[in-house]
């Protein structure tokens, strides 16, 4: 039997051996897509081939692509675990042909792997074809020795493929496999219709292209793509009936049984989610996803305490996420060596989320309790049962549960309700929006474009290509070689100049998308057909480039004082300034800080030349090279290395020697989000002048404060201590006076006393504080004190215990006074707060809550 780490490697190989390049996965994180959260299949990457965007380096591809499948269009993650077959992470084998072969090589080849090399059953494969593609039905019983009643021709709606509403699009041919016990039972009406019929290999013929008005023309240019996955193939192969009881996912399955005491055979779908979850979060965690709130972040949130909740479903009440990271590593690390480069923080970001989310889950409990004291009927909302799933993750059959140990039902149609409106959003904030007005291009001379000479240039003479001019004086130039550098790798792009005949134009941005580097310009432009001479802001550059070699001096100098756990998470190297993204999950201290700089200092000092140079990314890795998270990298890279301190694969401008940058100074460390730090630093002239900023402010607290450089910490935290202490007694004294003037001016009704004014607080916590006073004076009366807050008025309502037992409660004052003021109230039967839209509404609600409250007092 075939491992999955074989199979892997005999596909590959297969299609190696007939002249595919290997490709390299693309990260689960597209960065070069705002169309997508996630990379979802393996043409994302070669995307903008199919659009005729940019001209392959190949004609002929192979790989294996990571793939997550939880948003939007293929929104699978509620299905997984229930089924044997959904997953939220899986791997995509695929070939592809770019122009070059078309439907007859990719139809053979199918089935030779298939047949002959994996020798899998003829007589339980079956193959689809688009109802009105008779070349692709021919060419099956033309090349495959398939029998002629296996080949059926479908809608468009299983055998026809498209990227959008526009664009390429083309008829499909897929391969299915009958994994039922009785051959003799197979019907071509199962195919597509029932589970016993997998769908294993999907073979597309890009050969159409959608126009808007819903018609197809042909491509000048037809491609394949190709896509079957791992895990199911694996299935069949293994002789499996479920993606789960492979090799791919029982190692993990059985050591969930083993933590958690527990048995796969008697409850499978938390072991099957568990399973396939782990895998998710390794890999966009390797990739630079964080769990967060808002888009991928909120993904990943959403699967890991999915996963946690399912765990202590088995009595995983612990955090265990965390400890089955090693083994993702040693299933697939051998393939996919990032996650075992970033083993550390991927088992740090999970634990820290784990422990978050026990948090959360005990707060659930409490919110649970309180929705039970609130309720006046026999059932839970919809949307507290939504809430509970979705703020504090308890699933929904665990909310069901503990109602009924309370004799109440849940409100199931509510609840599905919500989580369609969920589904919808996350839908639309699944797609990441692009807006580019698109730009009328002339083209005005022919040959090769977009060169870039910046690396050792700064002034160019340059052939115009092609250019766009928009009404508002905005000019976007193509060249045939350019000095200025295009915004990548986290560096603004280069400003300057370029001048020519009628042509005087500031060069504002520079952009490449796919390939071709866009300046945008403004000034004077009248196109003669003469070449123009361009010119890159030294000074920018300089500042630029100066910026980014102390981002990689300030990087190994992280890794070396915080730990090997530390990678960038993001970066802007800015003329300005730099800004760094780290993972880390503690507040960087003042000394770890003084650490760095002087780090980065002592490199600078040194004045150590810069080693760049061009290399295979296999031998640069091989040699220790840092490549950074969610980057794309080709088959040659560039290497920039710093002596033997720093050594990064990086596209970016840079220094000559290290002495070039000057200084490096530190201004700024905040958090970003849970386990990412951000740094801001200065170097050179910049650098100077904050020092020299923060030496003039010591200098100045020295000289006024009367006191040595080293005393100067010391005494502000004294005067602020002194201070503080000031406004406490001021504060103490004021609401003393306040609490004894409250009762100069009492109403009596009957022998119940009541008080209604306005006094004068800072906020509502100064109010409650008057209000204890009050409530500790008052053995038999009603206070209400209104006050104004700096937009929207506030009240406390004081009611004595004694009135309590009478049937008066302030909870149910405040309601009415809260709707006097146009807002709201409640609280306790001795306490309660309410609060009003505007302030100018206090003296009419002063007046109109007396009525009401004699009114109440004299029914007594």
């Amino acid at each position: 039997m075939m491992t999955s780490n074989e199979i892997r490697s005999s596909f590959l190989k297969f299609f190696k051996e007939k002249n595919h390049k290997f490709i390299r996965s693309s990260p689960v994180l597209p960065s070069d897509d705002p169309t997508l959260l996630f990379t979802n299949a393996g043409m994302n990457q070669f995307k903008p081939i199919f659009l005729d965007e940019i001209n392959p380096n190949y004609t002929r591809v192979v790989n294996t692509q990571k793939c997550i499948r939880v948003s939007g269009k293929h929104n699978d993650l509620e299905e997984v675990g229930v089924d044997t077959f959904h997953h939220t992470f899986f791997e995509m084998l695929g070939n592809w042909s770019f122009g070059d072969y078309y439907k007859k090589e990719a139809i053979q080849w199918s089935w030779e792997l298939f047949t002959e090399i994996w020798k899998l059953d003829k007589e339980r494969l079956w193959a689809t074809v688009y109802k009105d593609d008779d070349e692709a039905f021919d060419l099956w019983l033309e090349v495959t020795d398939i029998k002629p009643d296996r080949v059926i021709r479908c809608g468009e709606k299983d055998n026809f493929w498209e990227m959008g509403d526009t664009g390429p699009c083309g008829p499909c041919s897929e391969i299915h496999y009958y994994i039922g016990k009785d051959p003799e039972q197979q019907l071509a009406s199962g195919v597509n219709h029932s589970d016993e019929y997998w769908e294993l290999w999907n073979l597309v013929f890009i050969q159409n292209n959608r126009l808007e008005d819903g018609s197809l023309i042909e491509l000048p240019s037809k491609h394949i793509d190709t896509g079957a996955g791992l895990e199911r193939v694996t299935a069949v192969l293994q002789g499996k009936s479920s993606n789960y009881d492979t090799d791919l996912f029982q190692p993990i399955i059985k050591a969930i049984e083993e933590r958690a005491n527990s048995s796969y055979n008697k409850e499978p779908i938390p072991h099957r989610v568990i399973a396939d979850h782990i895998r998710m979060l390794c890999f966009s965690i390797a990739d630079g996803a964080l769990p967060s709130n808002e888009g991928r972040g909120y993904v990943l949130r959403r699967v890991l305490r999915r996963a946690s909740r399912f765990g202590r479903s088995i009595g995983l009440e612990e955090p265990f996420l965390h400890n089955l990271v090693p083994l993702i590593i040693k299933i697939m690390g051998e393939n996919f060596p990032e996650i075992n480069e970033k083993k550390t923080h991927i088992q740090r970001v999970i634990l820290s989320e784990e422990t978050s989310f026990d948090q959360t889950l005990d707060r659930g409990l409490i919110h649970f309790q309180k929705i039970l004291d609130q309720n006046d009927s026999n059932q839970i909302s919809g949307e507290d049962a939504f809430k509970l799933y979705d703020t504090f993750g308890f699933p929904f059959d665990l909310t069901q549960l503990m109602a009924k140990e309370n004799n109440l039902v849940v409100d199931e149609k509510g609840f599905n309700e919500c989580m369609h409106q969920q589904r919808k959003k996350a839908k639309s904030s699944g797609k990441f929006k692009f807006t580019s007005e698109s730009l009328d291009w002339i083209s005005v001379s022919n040959g090769s474009h977009s060169s870039f000479i910046g690396y050792d240039n700064l002034t160019s003479n340059s052939k115009i290509i092609e250019y766009s001019k928009k009404y508002n004086g905005e000019v976007y130039l193509v060249l045939d070689q350019t000095p200025f550098y295009a915004e990548s790798g986290g560096q603004v792009s280069d400003r300057g100049k370029i001048i020519g005949e009628n042509i005087n134009l500031d060069v504002l941005d520079v952009k490449n998308k796919n390939q071709v580097v866009i300046h945008s310009c403004r000034g004077d432009f009248d196109y003669s057909g003469r070449d123009v001479q361009c010119k890159v802001d030294i000074s920018r550059r300089r500042k630029a480039r100066n910026n980014h070699t102390a981002t990689h001096l300030m990087h190994r100098a992280l890794k070396n004082v915080l730990g090997e756990h530390v990678n960038q998470a993001g970066s802007l190297v800015h003329p300005d300034y730099l800004r760094f993204d780290l993972t880390h999950f503690e507040k960087i201290t003042q000394s770890q800080i003084e650490d760095i700089e002087k780090i980065v200092n002592n490199q600078i000092i040194e004045n150590k030349r810069l080693d760049i140079s061009i290399k295979s990314y296999d031998e640069a890795k091989k040699e220790g090279a840092e490549a950074l998270f969610g980057e794309k990298y080709g088959d040659n890279v560039r290497v920039v290395k710093v002596g033997d301190f720093s050594k990064e694969l990086c596209g970016g401008t840079h220094v000559d020697r290290t002495g070039d940058i000057g200084m490096f100074k530190i201004i700024e460390e905040s958090s970003l989000s849970t386990g990412v730090r951000r740094l801001v630093a200065l170097t050179g002239l910049g650098a100077l002048k904050e020092i020299q900023k923060n030496h003039f402010v010591l200098q100045s607290l020295q000289q006024n404060l009367n006191i040595p450089f080293s005393e100067i910490v010391s005494r502000v935290i004294t005067l602020k201590n002194e201070k503080k202490n000031l406004e406490k007694k001021i504060k103490k004294q004021f609401h003393q006076n306040s609490g004894s003037n409250i009762f100069n001016d009492i109403q009596k009704i009957g022998d119940i006393n009541l008080i209604i004014k306005k006094v004068k607080v800072e906020n509502m916590l100064e109010l409650k504080s008057l209000g204890d006073q009050v409530f500790n004076k008052l053995s038999n009366g009603v206070a209400i004190l209104f006050a104004e807050g700096e937009e929207k008025p506030m009240a406390i309502i004081i009611v004595a215990k004694k009135l309590n037992v009478l049937g008066v409660f302030a909870g149910d004052v405040a309601k009415k006074v809260g709707i006097i003021m146009g807002g709201g109230g409640g609280g306790k039967p001795h306490m309660a707060t309410a609060g009003g839209k505007d302030n100018s509404v206090i003296e009419k609600a002063i007046s109109e809550t007396k009525d009401l409250v004699e009114k109440t007092l004299e029914a007594l």
